[in-house]
């Protein structure tokens, strides 16, 4: 295995339709503009909640990719 060295940023996402998908949609446009994405840890969920249901997640993510 290679060393490596990363470098870690803070992003949050949200979706309607749930956890997984708001981690995916922060995830996919992280990935637009940064580069050599390895790995992600969710550190913290939240909802937002409307008339009493829950309109949409938010997901924070440390997001990490290896420095060139």
């Amino acid at each position: 295995m290679s060393d490596h060295v990363y470098k870690t940023i803070e992003i949050t996402g949200s979706s309607p339709n749930g956890v997984d998908d708001a981690v995916r949609v922060a995830v996919e446009k992280a990935s637009q503009t940064v580069h050599n994405l390895r790995w992600f840890k969710v550190t913290e969920t939240r909802g937002y909640i409307e008339e009493g249901k829950i309109a949409y997640w938010q997901v924070t993510l440390d997001l990490a990719f290896t420095l060139e």
